[in-house]
């Protein structure tokens, strides 16, 4: 059975067609993933394992610096279209963010104004990346599947700004 770490890592592998190497996965997650589904490489390295005992990789000889090139197998394409179709699980929503708000009134005086100051311009940032991003894969002609998820961080981010304009005073003046 695939977990959801599982099943991305078989994804990218199927997308990029090629025998690849953990490090080389774990970049490739960051860039195409990473803004919404974080992975560390240790996790990679992990579940490579895992998805070679299953029979969902196949890991080729060792390179350079031990380095191990691997390719989904045909049953590992298999089982993630699979998982992807039918199993799905429930979304976990994880924001540390929302525990120093929900918890704000035994932080240190000014500490919770200096987090959100902080959060908001970070997700002020983040939402100017991906405006240019996405004029950047408009222009490039990026199949729509991509620009999709691209459109889902753009509706965050700005969700996400509308929620701390809403911020009661006595929040913000924590």
């Amino acid at each position: 059975m695939l977990n959801a770490t599982s099943a991305s890592l078989l994804a990218l592998l199927d997308e990029c067609g090629a025998k690849v190497t953990g490090a080389e996965l774990a970049r490739l997650a960051q860039t195409r993933i990473g803004d919404f589904w974080k992975l560390t490489r240790s996790q990679v390295y992990r579940e490579l394992v895992a998805l070679e005992d299953a029979g969902h990789v196949v890991a080729g000889p060792p390179g350079s610096r031990a380095a191990r090139p691997y390719r989904l197998s045909v049953a590992g394409r298999r089982e993630y279209r699979r998982w992807l179709a039918e199993e799905l699980p429930d979304e976990t929503v994880r924001i540390p963010l929302l525990l120093a708000v929900g918890f704000g009134r035994v932080l240190p005086p000014g500490r919770l104004r200096s987090v959100l100051d902080q959060a908001e311009a970070t997700h002020r940032a983040k939402l100017a990346a991906y405006r240019a991003l996405d004029e950047e894969l408009a222009t490039a002609g990026i199949d729509a599947f991509a620009r999709a998820t691209l459109s889902f961080g753009l509706h965050y981010e700005e969700a996400v700004l509308r929620w701390f304009e809403s911020l009661p005073g006595e929040v913000r003046r924590a």
